[in-house]
């Protein structure tokens, strides 16, 4: 099974980026091609791993890079897992009326069975942008 781990920006000229939208084509397109992970976005940049089938990954992964939504994709992790560490499609993304620190507990949740690798990645950004 493939896990692939991506970061991306909002494109520069592109000032808000519709979350619900990208939620629900992404839950619509992932559980047609049994990919399962996790999409962390504060509205600005995209963190996601994406797990399953090598094909499946692969064309779900060249869509989102053909997405104009994104911007300055780039591959941090890929590679092969025994079993899916994330076992449904999940998206973490932070409401401006959610408290910081629930929501930080709801991301350590979803992260729960990660290897520590990827949990850093996501804790670092999602760190980074509670300080910004």
């Amino acid at each position: 099974m493939r896990q692939l781990l991506y970061v991306s920006s909002r494109p520069p000229q592109v000032k808000e980026v519709s979350v619900g939208n990208i939620l629900m084509t992404s839950r619509r397109n992932n559980d047609a091609a049994g990919v399962t992970g996790l999409l962390y976005t504060d509205g600005t940049r995209f963190l996601q791993v994406l797990e399953g089938d090598e094909e499946q990954v692969a064309e779900t992964f060249e869509r989102i890079r053909q997405d104009p939504r994104h911007h300055a994709v780039v591959i941090l992790s890929d590679r092969t897992v025994a079993v899916r560490e994330f076992g449904s499609w999940s998206m973490a993304y932070r409401l401006p009326t959610d408290e910081a620190d629930t929501f930080d507990a709801k991301v350590a949740r979803l992260l729960a069975g990660a290897n520590d690798s990827l949990r850093a990645t996501f804790t670092g950004l999602i760190a980074t942008r509670r300080s910004a």
